[in-house]
């Protein structure tokens, strides 16, 4: 009931705040608080999970070391310019590569990734698509034709 008191009749239900201009520090204040929903949504909390569980496994840490010192090596030998060291160990690295992609934590991990980056993705279209909104309705343009004939 409270909600619909703030609503201005004469906007057709728009809410007050939608004709009023906000500060920078006002707009910040707001990003804090949806990324405070954000931090706490189910998607965050799982790949926090899946982050901890990767972390935390010996196996997979053991192969991402083992990577890392590879891709020094290749570092090394290119600046020796030995191709064909660098091609060996190129492979070896897409082999240590497939043995973690191969865990199955770790296809999970990438999905809880894939996950947060669509939840952020549609957060910041649906923030794009309702300032865009807004500007062509209250600025009173037209959207441009779809084509030229």
């Amino acid at each position: 009931m409270a909600e619909m008191q703030n609503m201005s009749g004469a906007q057709g239900g728009i809410p007050d705040s939608a004709s009023r201009m906000f500060s920078r520090s006002e707009i910040m204040e707001k990003s804090k608080e949806l990324a405070e929903l954000i931090r706490g949504s189910e998607e965050v909390q799982i790949f926090k999970q899946a982050e901890q569980q990767i972390q935390s496994h010996q196996r997979i840490q053991s192969l991402i070391s083992q990577m890392k010192k590879k891709q020094k090596e290749i570092v090394a030998f290119e600046s020796m310019r030995n191709k064909e060291m660098v091609s060996r160990i190129e492979k070896e690295i897409d082999e240590l590569q497939a043995q973690i992609d191969a865990i199955p934590l770790v296809t999970e991990y990438q999905q809880s990734q894939a996950d947060l980056n669509y939840l952020l993705q549609f957060v910041m279209s649906a923030i794009q698509d309702t300032v865009s909104e807004k500007i062509n309705v209250e600025s009173g343009t037209e959207a441009p034709p779809s084509r030229c004939d």
